[in-house]
């Protein structure tokens, strides 16, 4: 049965799609060409190969993926907009809304619709009355700011009224509920009703990464007003935990950079934005979230946190070691979550770095004296436990052995947190020269698990060697509408069996390879449910299908209903599913590492052919994949095959083939 998602991949030639962005030129079956998504290559390590509708670079960014997945990653869109999209592009039609599904949209377009025309309002206050020239010097002659970028962010002025906002709207046809829903009024006590939640504030309007407008930050103008920032209240649109302020603005400038930078302050962002600095934006006011960090890793890897300097200290440092701490989002106040940083940094394979801002200075400060003080506070961001063991030690006297001692006790724990094993041997060496003693001692002293991560961690382990295995693909290139039969077959027997992720990983870290990846699955919906399953695992809300059903679109949900169809004759206490399961993953992993070493051949020989000096650099990497190769095939010699991977009858009842019929 083939899927929607199969009929839109088999009518958009993905050729013709990355044509748009790329240069392509032809090379045999391939197309290759200067990958879009970073930039400093001087060599055309992004290739497209139209006969299994895949895309890869080679280079700096070493990522691939279908038509999904490149629309994704270009534009900064999540599935559903890239289906949208994509459906358009190959006259595919969706299923359309249900009534109740385009009730909520018809509820959220109305929303907007008020939030604009407050932004109006404030707008007009703050060029167009005397109490907003007042506000409009301070942001020109204090902070400043220029009219241009006052206007690009739509920066407004809450008049010093209970009321004022209230009128305006009201006569613009606005109901109170409406007004009250967005968060724009408040109730009086007792029901006497309402009055202007914003009053005599500079108005900042928050957007979503699409620039659709979702609330307002606001700023006190009088010293003596409190609090000194507010926020629109949480709602359906609002949801501090997942918007960023500044990214509609900032997306350009973050692909650009292949950077993200984030600060504290909303005028800190616009002040950096105006000196060019355009890949900086701010979270609401309270700990970073997952959600942030994962809505930024659609624009790059690679994030900095420019925290100012008691931000970034011993205290703070000290708050996020606690073994108690689990996630980021639950302190009121911002505060520097080591642990929790670390986790989702190794969740996400980002590369999450702090700075340190001078003492007593803001962003616009620094860039209000020199930006290239600003380029060089964020060139020298330091990884998250780097910076950790070098924060706590300024202040201790390392030549005392408890000190030593003390330091070690509170960064070996994070060092043991780290995902790559060479990161974490890195880690470890430079401790080791801090405290001026033998790394054997650390690594005696380290209080490890068999397997190297703490008891009752989740923590994703990176590659074995840099950036490879993980990133394998497919060997055998199947049509571009017929689903590789052993992805689909992992996937429906771990949408089954949520539970066989842990144990598989397991398996798999016992014979030296990465535990599950979403990279482990070509396809980019395959990804997407693997990513549901993983996050099923770390709620307790519901359990795991539930939690995986309910949080899939309609596209998705066919998928899954097909997945689950298919493998209904599982038997759940059938012993040989795991050793099946994990020998699916290894011989899928196989046969992708197969075919990149074929794509990378094909790389090296026209770069041989030219007299290129990136000839060299995929010499070594193909030496790197011949490690991961072995590696692979030793594992597979542990499990004996007598899985026929098109015909499931060991594990079946029945017979299912898994091609996508």
């Amino acid at each position: 049965m083939a899927t929607v998602v199969d009929e839109i991949k088999s009518r958009v030639d993905i050729v013709d799609l990355v044509s748009q962005t790329v240069q392509l030129r032809r090379s045999g079956k391939n197309y290759t060409g200067f990958c879009p998504f970073h930039s400093n290559t001087r060599t055309p390590a992004f290739v497209v190969f139209p006969e299994s509708g895949t895309w890869r670079c080679f280079g700096q960014c070493n990522e691939g993926g279908d038509i999904f997945g490149f629309m994704m990653k270009k534009e900064g869109w999540d599935f559903s907009e890239a289906l949208r999209y994509l459906a358009d592009r190959a006259g595919v039609a969706l299923t359309p809304h249900t009534p109740e599904e385009q009730a909520k949209s018809e509820e959220f377009e109305s929303m907007r619709n008020v939030l604009e025309e407050a932004a109006g309002f404030y707008r007009h206050n703050l060029f167009h009355t005397p109490a907003g020239q007042a506000v409009l010097d301070y942001l020109q002659k204090v902070r400043g700011l220029n009219i241009e970028i006052i206007e690009a962010f739509g920066l407004g002025f809450a008049p010093d009224s209970w009321d004022a906002g209230l009128e305006y709207l009201s006569s613009k046809g606005w109901s109170e509920t409406d007004l009250l829903g967005c968060g724009l009024i408040m109730e009086r006590e007792g029901g006497a009703g309402y009055y202007d939640r914003f009053r005599n504030r500079l108005m900042l309007p928050i957007r979503d990464e699409r620039g659709r407008l979702a609330g307002f930050g606001a700023r006190v103008v009088n010293p003596d007003d409190v609090p000194k920032f507010l926020n629109s209240p949480q709602n359906p649109l609002f949801d501090k935990g997942r918007l960023l302020y500044g990214l509609d603005r900032a997306r350009k400038g973050i692909r650009e950079r292949d950077q993200a930078v984030l600060v504290e302050g909303y005028l800190d962002v616009i002040a950096l934005h105006q000196a060019g600095f355009t890949n900086v934006v701010s979270p609401m006011g309270t700990a970073l979230t997952e959600g942030q960090l994962r809505l930024l890793k659609r624009f790059s890897r690679r994030m900095v946190l420019a925290l100012d300097a008691d931000a970034a200290g011993d205290r703070a440092t000290l708050r996020g070691l606690e073994i108690a701490r689990q996630s980021l989002d639950r302190e009121p106040d911002p505060v520097f979550d080591s642990r929790g940083l670390l986790t989702i940094e190794s969740r996400l394979q980002a590369d999450i770095r702090v700075a340190t801002l001078p003492p007593g200075q803001d962003p616009d400060e620094v860039i209000a004296r020199s930006p290239g003080d600003w380029e060089a506070i964020i060139a020298g961001a330091r990884p998250i436990v780097v910076h950790v063991m070098e924060t706590l030690a300024k202040d201790l006297d390392l030549e005392d052995p408890k000190a030593k001692s003390r330091l070690a006790a509170q960064v070996l724990p994070l060092v043991e947190d780290v995902s790559d094993p060479i990161e974490r041997d890195a880690y470890r060496q430079r401790l080791a020269r801090l405290l001026r003693v033998d790394e054997r001692v650390l690594l005696d002293w380290s209080p490890r698990t068999a397997g190297g991560a703490r008891s009752g961690s989740r923590v994703r382990r990176g590659p074995e060697s840099p950036r490879f295995e993980a990133r394998t693909k497919p060997g055998d290139r199947a049509e571009v509408s017929s689903p590789d039969p052993v992805e689909t077959h992992c996937l429906a027997v771990l949408l089954r069996r949520p539970d066989l992720v842990f144990r598989v990983d397991r398996a798999l870290q016992e014979d030296g390879l990465n535990r599950l990846s979403v990279d482990d699955f070509h396809s980019t919906e395959h990804k997407l449910l693997l990513q549901l399953i993983e996050e099923s695992l770390n709620q307790d809300h519901a359990e795991p299908l539930h939690y995986v059903l309910n949080s899939l679109s309609m596209p998705l949900m066919e998928l899954a209903d097909h997945l689950l169809e298919k493998s209904s004759d599982l038997d759940p206490n059938d012993d040989r599913v795991l050793e099946d399961l994990v020998r699916s993953f290894l011989l899928l992993r196989q046969r992708r590492l197969r075919q990149e070493i074929d794509h990378l051949r094909f790389l090296m020989e026209e770069a041989q052919a030219a007299g290129d000096s990136q000839a060299g650099e995929y010499q070594h990497t193909m030496v790197q994949y011949a490690i991961a190769r072995s590696r692979l095939d030793q594992a597979l010699a542990h499990y004996t095959s007598h899985t026929d991977f098109k015909t499931k009858t060991s594990l079946f009842s029945k017979p299912a083939t898994w091609g996508g019929e």
